[in-house]
């Protein structure tokens, strides 16, 4: 390919593939200290990173959309071609630059070493793969001048030779990766600077002892079995491992070992160069961990869709019996009850959306105390028989505004972590009390503003946080659990979610003495009246002559909601698909004075459905009504469009009240 031209047009952005942008989102990708470049299975880039564009020199905007071998010099490109065949045929987690001399070509036409290490990404629009892109001209460098350092060595009089060895020295010390000198039992016998930065030792510490220091204890074999190898003359290449620090981190690593010969050639020693890549590992689990929550995002947003509309049935159900009976009679409470379970199995769904994937805010009116005794039932069993859990609410009403389903995901959050904090059992305490805020303690607590706030207390009696632990403890990816065994973004989300509901929040810990999480959200007393539940249910006046267009795949769906709307007056026309409800309009010309439309079906979806419908009738008035907002609302940005949405299960006079609102 030849050198991109100054008016080349700009490629093609990577939203024109929606799954890759959401795993290979560009902050993810900055978090990498390499050059990172994604690909696709045809070899066309998809998406880079800062470190790429300043290592190849070219603009973001003129990588994506272009072949990868746009940055590979001519006289490689061929075999790299061949090299990335085969590997779209068998993708795996694999590090090149040893085996394959590999190049880079920057804009200006100059090449350079690199070492590669490839990353596939499956999604369910294909595979992606990860190329992390480091350059290694100072690793080669380094390389040429320690051959041609021990070319001169025994070449050099002994007058001379203490003049290379401190070039040597120089040159060690000046690498950012850690180059260790060791006998072949493993005693240290030399130590860089980036040795010094990377495990926390000083030369003076470690020189004269044992390599294994550095070395876990379930990885006891390892060194050992490297000195064996290196000892009968082989050698280790980019080995991935784990190595312990000074005060006692846990690093992933990846080290070369090479022999170390005397004048007659005899091993006699190792040297090992190691990069400390801790940060890559870490983004590459987020990155599973990202694909894994969309696909658990995807089956629970499914479950959701399906489940609402068997509860709407059954709500639509209990509403027409519950007409027809006398409510005196007894089996008038069996309707009742069916519709208590019914809004409690909504209420369900609702938790699962929220707990696996992010919706769209809806703030409302409630009272804490209310919503901790209803969320107290679901924290007890995922706290286990040996946590106590208790609600203590000090003041009679704890009214804020908020997003309930955000509220529940807090509490969880802040559970699962006291859970972690009491192995052995314990308490967790969730209290409430009305507070007000004088101008003198603003003044003291800069964030928050005077005036009167609900605090929700979240206490544990675990074994507590240091004073260090407790100033990070809201960082993202920031955790104190085992590696593999916490992402740190639960604090980070509840973090972010008080911050939304223009709350604080604080935090109290001291080792042994338990964790208090103190969240302060504005009191909304003043607008009680303003509650879903003190609202007295009106249903909207009958109206006739006026046509509504339903469109719902559900068949006994439709045919109970096409009835709740004839007896209250309206004509209803009814088509199972977006298709036929073309058909329909088609064939009817007359006019339509609202669609009610279900939002995701097969054929052609709700949203697809109206923008053909409006094309033209741009007046049309539309409802439309969903199990789940999901993404295809997201994507098309129809709440923000101002277009009703009416979710399932719901009840007769949510219908009909919203239809009338609509209508105007």
């Amino acid at each position: 390919m030849s050198r991109l031209s100054s008016h080349k047009k700009p490629a093609p952005a990577l939203s024109s593939k929606p799954m890759a942008e959401a795993f290979l989102s560009s902050d993810l990708l900055e978090t990498l200290p390499d050059a990172v470049i994604a690909v696709d299975r045809d070899g066309t880039i998809v998406q880079v990173n800062t470190q790429a564009q300043d290592l190849f020199g070219y603009d973001r905007e003129e990588m994506i959309g272009q072949k990868v071998e746009m940055l590979v010099p001519e006289s490689y490109r061929p075999q790299h071609h061949r090299h990335r065949e085969h590997y779209a045929e068998k993708p795996k987690t694999r590090r090149m630059g040893a085996e394959l001399d590999l190049y880079g070509r920057r804009r200006n036409g100059s090449e350079f070493p690199v070492e590669i290490g490839l990353s596939p990404v499956a999604t369910e629009n294909g595979t992606f793969v990860l190329s992390a892109i480091r350059d290694i001209s100072d690793r080669k460098r380094i390389a040429e001048e320690l051959r041609r350092a021990n070319e001169e060595l025994h070449r050099r009089t002994a007058e001379q030779l203490g003049e290379y060895r401190s070039r040597l020295a120089l040159i060690i010390d000046s690498s950012d990766d850690a180059i260790i000198g060791k006998t072949l039992d493993g005693t240290i016998t030399s130590w860089n600077k980036g040795a010094e930065r990377i495990y926390g030792y000083t030369p003076e510490e470690v020189l004269g002892k044992n390599i294994a220091l550095l070395v876990p204890a379930d990885l006891s074999d390892e060194i050992p079995n490297i000195l064996r190898k290196i000892a009968s003359g082989g050698s280790v290449e980019h080995y991935e491992s784990v190595r312990v620090t000074k005060d006692g981190r846990h690093l992933d690593i990846s080290v070369s070992v090479s022999p170390l010969r005397d004048a007659k050639g005899e091993v006699v020693g190792a040297s090992a160069i190691a990069r400390d890549i801790t940060a890559q590992k870490r983004a590459e689990a987020q990155l599973r961990q990202a694909q894994k929550m969309e696909a658990i995002g995807r089956l629970a947003g499914g479950v959701a869709h399906d489940f609402n509309n068997i509860l709407g049935i059954i709500n639509a159900c209990t509403e027409f019996l519950r007409d027809r009976l006398d409510p005196a009679a007894e089996s008038s409470l069996y309707v009742e009850n069916i519709k208590k379970a019914t809004e409690r199995g909504s209420s369900l769904t609702r938790q699962l959306l929220t707990f696996s994937r992010s919706p769209a805010v809806q703030p409302c009116i409630l009272d804490l105390n209310d919503r901790l005794r209803d969320i107290s039932k679901l924290l007890r069993p995922l706290m286990g028989d040996d946590v106590e859990v208790l609600v203590v609410s000090r003041s009679p009403s704890a009214v804020v505004e908020a997003d309930p389903g955000q509220l529940d995901q807090v509490l969880v959050n802040l559970a699962v972590n006291a859970r972690d904090a009491m192995p052995r059992g314990g308490k967790l305490i969730l209290e409430t009390r009305s507070e007000r805020f004088d101008d003198e303690f603003a003044e003291q607590h800069q964030t928050m503003a005077a005036g009167r706030y609900v605090l929700l207390a979240v206490s544990d009696t675990g074994s507590g946080m240091d004073a260090a632990t407790s100033e990070r403890i809201f960082e993202p990816f920031f955790t104190t659990k085992e590696v593999g065994k916490g992402t740190g973004l639960g604090l980070a989300t509840v973090y972010g979610i008080v911050k939304q509901s223009a709350g604080h929040i604080l935090v109290y810990s001291e080792p042994g003495h338990g964790t208090t999480f103190k969240i302060y959200l504005p009191s909304a007393d003043h607008k009680i009246g303003l509650r879903s539940d003190a609202a007295v249910e009106t249903v909207a006046p009958k109206r006739s002559g006026t046509t509504i267009l339903l469109v719902e795949d559900d068949e006994i769906m439709r045919s109970l909601t096409r009835q709740l709307l004839q007896e209250h007056g309206y004509t209803v026309a009814e088509a199972d698909d977006g298709k036929s409800a073309l058909e329909w309009v088609a064939s009817h010309p007359g006019p339509i004075d609202l669609l009610l439309t279900d939002v995701v079906m097969r054929r052609m979806s709700g949203p697809e459905l109206v923008d053909q419908l409006k094309a033209s009738r741009p007046n049309l008035k539309v409802v439309y009504m969903s199990g789940y907002t999901g993404e295809l609302i997201a994507e098309r940005e129809v709440l923000e469009r101002g277009i009703t949405l009416l979710e399932k299960p719901f009840s007769r006079t949510a219908l009909l009240n919203t239809i009338h609102a609509t209508l105007g």
